[in-house]
């Protein structure tokens, strides 16, 4: 706990050592030769005063022989050698600040590649958990952090503890007492930076945890302003975010009000310590005290003047260092939220196997890389023996228990049977499970009892990948991307040609409105679709779902939100979409349910009723009163 107050955990130097490691991996030639020149730019400017020291010295030596001439040779050849090891430090600078910006930018661009790619691996449950905001502040905040880091921190605090420890070196070598005053003022520095610097660090952690929080209450407000709107929750709204507001404010307040006020006590404490070696100084050449200097060079005034210049110089050094302190505790705590994100818990995928294109040739199925539409899984046996079976989309669900939080089970006993072709629906009161047992399907959950079969296979040793390639879902809630009406359609299979995704189109009835857009099919669509009606974003979905010709097909709601006219016209579409496939529906429109197969009736997780829609109505059971209701099946 003392530590966490004091800004570092436990994670502190763990997540150091790993951007260190990272870094070196990204750049092994180029980041430690950078880093080298930071080293010798840091020792040039650390070096001055040696060379004021003996420039003194040689003018004192002519000032009381009065022999000029003789020193100006020396002097000279002194100021060329710090001129030249002036222009290598620029040139050091320049190259390493230089190479500095492509190291700091080529990172943040892995880590970003590195959390994004690890995202579209994660489950729906981690989205289900983390608010989108939040999310996002890991590629905003937390990046931006990191960059401040690894751009300026890294650099400057090699910089100055390099130029700190060759200060110090040149202390000790001219004098011990003035170097053991130096080094005392230096040690409640160091206590200041502790105990003040510390806090600071603390509150700036707590500042990027809050920002984080209100950037996600944020993006949920702008996602639900129609909501808001509607029910007049503006001011309830605003309180809220005042509460988010005020946490924030309060953490960054603290924050920086210990940052604010630790460079002022610094500052002073150098300018303290330097009033106190002149003094020392001067006392020590007014009573020429033996054994002043560990070299056994005489403290005289070329030593002093040159010790001042040093004693400043080492308390910036010192208050440059604090001065990051703060940004070295958000930038580790920046890179622990990145590497949690990349680090997070991947979807499980032992599935060996794989879905592949087949031809048949005299009755026998062959792989083959080109398209043919066919379609088989690929089982490779330990033996090394290759077994192709065609994908019919025969689906089973087997004794199936679920719950999300392990906790409350939200199915119980689940048993679906789908034969290839058959239409199979759900009904029940919302929270029923319907939905649930479709996102089971397609792996966005996993089960905590029972089988999921998919053509005499278990879902669980069907790759992943190939598994969902050969599901097609329409949801209830459209997601459109931004880009061309026929770049979204073609999501659904991305080597469909312009030819294939007109024809999805047209079977899916959303030809007729595209080609009344402005630009037709390569009209641009942004912000969801927001220049398109719902029944028009739904139309497109249901066209993407169409070109993709899965031999399964999932559709939640798939026209919940299109109108009663509009139905009429997309149910052909739909009707010619379904033919030859499985199909689980979920819907609340009877139109649409009770021409299924088979209908199951769920109520609390369980499946109460199962049949045909006249078996059902005959049973006069749960199913017969939504139907004989005054209101919609939900």
């Amino acid at each position: 706990m003392e530590n966490k107050k004091k800004g570092i955990d436990k994670d502190f130097f763990p997540t150091l050592k790993r951007i260190l490691k990272t870094l070196f991996s990204f750049y092994p030639v180029f980041l430690p030769l950078t880093l080298v020149l930071i080293v010798v730019n840091a020792v040039v400017s650390a070096i001055p005063s040696l060379f004021q020291q003996k420039i003194i010295s040689l003018v004192e030596r002519a000032y009381k022989s009065g022999e000029w001439k003789s020193v100006s040779e020396p002097i000279f050849n002194q100021i060329t050698i710090l001129a030249i090891l002036y222009g290598i430090s620029l040139l050091a600078a320049f190259i390493y600040n230089w190479n500095l910006a492509t190291i700091t930018q080529g990172s943040l661009k892995k880590y970003r590649q590195k959390m994004f790619d690890g995202m579209q691996d994660l489950p729906i449950s981690f989205f289900d958990r983390n608010k989108t905001g939040d999310i996002m502040s890991h590629y905003t905040n937390d990046i931006d952090s990191m960059r401040q880091f690894i751009s300026i921190c890294i650099p400057q605090a090699l910089s100055s503890f390099i130029t700190m420890v060759t200060v110090v070196f040149l202390m000790l070598y001219y004098s011990l007492w003035l170097s053991l005053l130096v080094i005392l003022g230096s040690i409640l520095m160091i206590r200041v930076v502790k105990d003040i610097g510390g806090k600071s660090g603390h509150f700036f952690v707590r500042q990027q945890e809050e920002l984080a929080k209100s950037e996600g209450f944020i993006q949920e407000m702008m996602n639900g302003q129609k909501v808001v709107k509607v029910f007049n929750h503006e001011s309830e709204a605003i309180a809220d975010f005042d509460r988010y507001n005020e946490e924030l404010f309060s953490v960054s307040n603290s924050a920086n009000r210990y940052s604010s006020v630790i460079m002022p006590i610094l500052g002073n404490i150098g300018n303290i310590l330097y009033v106190l070696v002149a003094i020392l100084g001067g006392v020590l050449l007014t009573y020429k005290v033996p054994n002043l200097s560990i070299s056994g060079l005489a403290l005289s005034i070329s030593i002093v003047i040159p010790f001042l210049n040093m004693t400043r110089q080492f308390a910036g050094m010192v208050g440059q260092i604090s001065s990051e302190v703060n940004a070295v505790v958000m930038g580790i705590a920046g890179a622990k939220r990145v590497f949690a994100l990349m680090d997070e818990m991947k979807e499980e995928d032992s599935g060996h196997i794989r879905l592949v294109s087949v031809k048949d040739q005299d009755g026998e199925l062959l792989e083959t890389a080109d398209r043919t539409e066919m379609w088989a899984w690929k089982d490779v046996k330990e033996d090394g023996t290759i077994v192709l079976k065609r994908l019919l989309g025969d689906v089973e669900l087997r004794d199936v228990d679920f719950s999300y939080d392990g906790k409350r089970m939200i199915l119980k006993g689940i048993n679906v049977f789908a034969h290839p072709g058959e239409k199979v629906a759900f009904v029940g009161a919302t929270g029923a499970g319907k939905t649930t047992i479709t996102n089971l399907l397609n792996r966005f959950y996993s089960i905590q009892k029972g089988e999921i079969i998919y053509d005499g296979f278990d879902v669980y040793d069907i790759c992943l990948g190939d598994l969902r390639r050969s599901l097609g879902i329409i949801l209830q809630d459209t997601v459109l991307f931004t880009g061309t009406v026929m770049e979204n359609i073609r999501y659904g299979k991305l080597d469909a040609s312009d030819e294939e995704c007109i024809a999805a189109a047209r079977l899916a009835g959303a030809d007729d409105f595209i080609t009344r857009l402005p630009n037709g099919y390569d009209t641009e669509l942004s912000g969801n679709g927001g220049n398109l009606s719902q029944g028009q974003r739904q139309l497109l979905s249901i066209a993407r779902a169409a070109v993709a010709d899965p031999p399964v097909l999932i559709m939640d709601e798939a026209t919940s939100s299109i109108d009663t006219r509009t139905e009429a016209i997309v149910q052909k579409g739909m009707d010619a979409l379904m033919a030859g496939r499985t199909v689980f529906v979920i819907a609340h429109r009877l139109s649409t349910v009770q021409n299924s197969d088979v209908i199951m009736v769920l109520e609390q997780g369980e499946i109460i009723e199962r049949g045909s829609h006249e078996k059902l109505i005959s049973e006069k059971g749960k199913y017969y009163q939504l139907y004989t209701g005054a209101f919609e099946l939900e």
